[in-house]
């Protein structure tokens, strides 16, 4: 059995992949996720090139069924688990009259529905972890959205919220458990979920996936008592010193936001952004 071991939703690339190469450095044996077998095997096979102890899993989080699946081979393979990182997600850009029922079903379903059951599977792994360790942790992906909504993204922006929410409410529930939940909330991270708008953005202004991995790892070594508020970050708030870099939470008033330019409305017509 693993000294710590971790499971990463939507871990084939973008945040997701910068988390588990920042928790696989950082000593954990990893479950990571994604929707096609391809990239999942792509990811696998270059973590492990870097040395990592890492298992994945090709399942679709529209599943229900999937959670429950993912979280039983992890436990198969590792035997515990002291980090659950929900990070993949979906968005789909629509005017609130042209919404379209499977793409509403569809963000619901992997944005909030899988997260939760996540949650649910996971919790006795957690609980025996904390009972060990001290602590065990969740991390969800939420964005600046779930805390000012959006036109066009009202669907996203709607789940991300209630992810907030969510968090919210797990890290009371599970507090006496010792399992801390965390949500972060950024604004645009260069990945390819950006793109739309790299031409009013430049990629060098937006958040790096590496931050919010960073962010990620300092949350898990963190000792203090549970969240019982959201934390948000934000590229400036990453205090950079020579020869190393130092993670500074932001206050709940804290975060930045940029405004969405009017270009990305380009987008928004049954567009799609997703994930994992």
């Amino acid at each position: 059995m693993p000294e710590h071991s971790a499971i990463v939703t939507g871990g084939t690339r973008g945040i997701g992949r910068a988390i588990a190469q920042a928790l696989a450095q950082d000593g954990y044996s990893l479950t990571i996720t994604g929707r096609r077998p391809d990239g999942v095997e792509q990811a696998v096979s270059e973590l492990q090139g870097d040395g990592a102890e890492v298992h994945g899993v090709a399942l679709n989080h529209t599943d229900p069924e999937a959670p429950a699946e993912i979280v039983r081979r992890h436990a198969d393979r590792f035997g515990r688990l002291d980090v659950l990182v929900n990070n993949a997600g979906v968005g789909i850009g629509a005017a609130a009259d042209e919404h379209q029922t499977k793409f509403v079903d569809l963000q619901l379903n992997v944005n909030l529905r899988a997260l939760i059951l996540f949650y649910r599977e996971s919790i006795p792994l957690l609980k025996a972890s904390a009972e060990q360790t001290g602590q065990s942790h969740v991390i969800n992906l939420s964005s600046i959205s779930g805390k000012s909504g959006q036109p066009w993204l009202s669907v996203y922006s709607a789940t991300k919220a209630a992810v907030v929410g969510y968090t919210e409410a797990m890290s009371k529930e599970l507090a006496s458990a010792h399992i801390k939940s965390t949500a972060f909330c950024p604004g645009f991270v260069d990945t390819d979920m950006a793109e739309f708008v790299k031409e009013q953005i430049p990629a060098e202004e937006m958040i790096r996936p590496q931050d919010i991995a960073e962010g990620v790892v300092t949350r898990v070594h963190d000792p203090g008592d549970p969240v019982h508020a959201p934390r948000r970050i934000r590229r400036a708030d990453l205090n950079r010193e020579r020869g190393r870099e130092r993670w500074r939470w932001t206050a709940p008033t804290g975060c930045g936001f940029r405004t969405w330019p009017a270009s990305w409305q380009r987008w928004r017509r049954g567009s799609r952004s997703t994930a994992g």
